[in-house]
């Protein structure tokens, strides 16, 4: 089966915010890093349960998975939901932020 991909307002806000981030030290670094998160995110069209519960997975009130990118200490963590045949990116984060609590659930709008 394959699987839609969409990506929330919140996730795309945050993605934004890093690429931008990113372009600030280094444009070209900033671009590869956007393409090579695009290219993670179209992955999950196929199989992404194979992907891990989330540590926050308990206090939100659907099944959160995450999918990692970047390598050593610029790991980012892609959570999503699994809807039927849709994969929805909620957010788009650096490891090393703070885990997210049950009053940052995002509602898709």
């Amino acid at each position: 089966m394959v699987f839609q991909v969409r990506i929330s307002r919140k996730a795309e806000i945050e993605i934004e915010a890093t690429y931008e981030w990113l372009k600030q030290g280094n444009a070209s670094y900033a671009d590869r890093w956007f393409r090579g998160l695009m290219n993670r995110l179209a992955t999950l069209q196929e199989k992404p349960k194979r992907c891990s519960l989330a540590v926050e997975n308990n206090v939100f009130p659907e099944e959160v998975r995450q999918l990692l990118y970047g390598k050593r200490k610029n790991v980012y963590r892609i959570l999503f939901v699994i809807r039927e045949s849709t994969v929805f990116i909620v957010y788009v984060r650096h490891s090393k932020q703070a885990l997210l609590t049950a009053e940052d659930w995002y509602e898709e709008e």
